[in-house]
């Protein structure tokens, strides 16, 4: 029963935070104002991959928090998490693509870190961040070209 209730808290905890934290800081006029590269796709691609990314991610946090809940793992998992949830109020609330790029290159690098850390741990945690980690690079290069674009 603890298990499955830390689960749902995971689940809360990150598709509820990212979901709230997306609704407080929508794109809005300025960004459809933004210079884009052919590769940006519609905005409405964003929503669903979020929400299935969210929901890998807290189970892959719920998994090693399991079995190491106070390790550097779970650390990492945190980092990535806050970098996560600071990256839209950076480019969109404040409407910093440059300081957003910093924001997702540390967020890029935490993911990769925690996929190392975790391999060690639980394969499977591992793997559910593969798709986030690709996700995040190419919106990486997604935030750079806005970046680029519009300097």
């Amino acid at each position: 029963m603890n298990r499955t209730l830390a689960l749902v808290g995971f689940v809360v905890l990150v598709l509820g935070g990212g979901t709230l934290i997306g609704y407080l800081n929508l794109p809005g006029d300025w960004y459809a104002g933004l210079h884009k590269p052919f590769f940006n796709p519609p905005d409405w691609v964003f929503g669903p991959v979020w929400s299935v990314l969210y929901v890998l991610v807290a189970i892959a946090g719920w998994r090693i928090f399991c079995r190491v809940p106070c390790g550097m793992t779970m650390r990492v998992w945190w980092v990535q998490l806050v970098l996560n949830f600071l990256w839209s109020p950076t480019f969109f609330g404040l409407q910093l693509p440059g300081l957003g790029l910093v924001v997702i290159i540390a967020l890029l690098v935490a993911i990769i870190g925690f996929i190392v850390l975790a391999r060690r741990i639980d394969r499977l945690a591992a793997w559910l961040f593969a798709p986030y980690a690709l996700w995040v690079a190419f919106a990486t290069l997604l935030n750079f070209s806005i970046w680029w674009l519009n300097r």
